[in-house]
């Protein structure tokens, strides 16, 4: 399986971080589900970092497999 590097940048007003999670909408969570139905097939992203609630990123980086 491969794995690809993302660089992204997000306004992360209406997320409760990058961190997925049960109780809200997450970066993570978000582009895991966009790219799975992308796929076709389950997709994990892992940050190289997190953001709180409400926070923005610029530059942010992430594996893809």
């Amino acid at each position: 399986m491969r794995t690809l590097k993302l660089t992204l940048s997000y306004d992360g007003t209406d997320y409760v971080g990058w961190q997925r999670q049960d109780d809200g909408r997450s970066i993570q969570g978000e582009l895991e589900r966009a790219l799975a139905e992308i796929e076709g097939r389950p997709v994990t992203v892992n940050g190289a970092g997190r953001t709180d609630a409400g926070v923005h990123a610029l530059g942010q980086v992430a594996s893809v497999r």
